[in-house]
């Protein structure tokens, strides 16, 4: 098989719905999960050399995979890419670490700074990707430095905090022919009691707003300057909108969820008609926060 040398996990014709938390997606020729950057390396240039696509993805949290798959190789940085180390007030942590997993190490060190993010459903690799934020955090404010492996030349740079240009939901990461390797963190001793609290109090405004039980890719919209796109959503009146199973959540009208077995293309169709809508009344442009994966 075309990627039998690699030292790490293969699969072939892999269903990318059972790696997206949206639920949805066909095939891929295969899907690859490096524990090495020479791993990443290996997997890229076999795909050049057999004019093969690739996409990275971590946890497919942010992600919409058309029904009929992609044409292409994964490259799937999560479990098995996943070290996390404490030096003082700093984690080194590899790009494939869950930001739940990366909270945990944080609250056993009674680190603080990194709450926010304790419940965002993604990689901290895909975190860095969007700048990530919740609850007034944001990535950026945690962040010292990353390292990428540059795809022009396989070499591995340091990016400093000011060099990764993050801005709402962006960072140099998406302009570039970057992947996020490792990530430095730079956090402050805190009290541990009043660290779980803050997660605690997140945990449960999350849990009380958030359609937690139906896949989704979390917020489907950016925030579009001056408004908020749930309420523009809802006062659109599209509050539990739906065309068969993807909804317009009726917890929060800014999720659009996968009630059972909807398609792509009926979320597609969804997301499309609550933009229209919108527009039509309120003359705001919603631009989709979740990564659409096109063949």
């Amino acid at each position: 098989m075309l990627f039998s040398k690699l030292n790490c996990i293969v699969r072939y014709d892999e269903p990318l719905k059972n790696h997206t938390t949206f639920k949805i997606g066909g095939n891929c020729i295969a899907l690859i999960e490096p524990r090495e950057v020479s791993d990443i390396v290996e997997t890229i240039k076999i795909c050049r050399e057999n004019s093969i696509k690739f996409f990275v993805i971590g946890n497919g949290s942010n992600l919409l995979v058309p029904d009929e798959g992609y044409n292409g190789v994964i490259i799937k940085l999560k479990s098995e890419f996943s070290t996390i180390q404490v030096k003082d007030e700093y984690l080194i942590v590899n790009s494939g670490a869950k930001l739940s997993e990366v909270y945990t190490v944080a609250y056993e060190n009674s680190l603080t700074g990194f709450e926010f993010a304790s419940g965002i459903p993604g990689t901290i690799g895909g975190a860095i990707y969007m700048n990530a934020g919740a609850y007034g955090g944001e990535m950026k404010d945690i962040v010292e430095s990353v390292e990428v492996l540059d795809l022009d030349n396989f070499e591995l740079r340091e990016l400093k905090n000011e060099e990764l240009e993050f801005s709402y939901r962006k960072s140099i990461i998406q302009r570039k022919n970057y992947i996020v390797t490792t990530i430095k963190l730079k956090l402050q001793k805190g009290n541990k009691e009043e660290i779980n609290a803050v997660y605690e109090d997140l945990r449960e405004r999350r849990n009380s707003k958030q359609p937690l039980n139906f896949g989704s890719a979390g917020s489907t919209f950016k925030r579009p300057e001056g408004h908020f796109a749930s309420k523009l959503i809802e006062d659109a009146g599209l509050k539990g909108y739906h065309i068969n199973d993807a909804w317009v959540s009726e917890k929060h009208s800014g999720f659009v969820v996968n009630k059972g077995n909807a398609s792509y293309k009926e979320v597609m169709e969804l997301i499309e008609y609550v933009q229209k809508v919108v527009f039509e009344k309120f003359g705001v442009k919603l631009e989709t926060e979740v990564r659409i994966l096109k063949d």
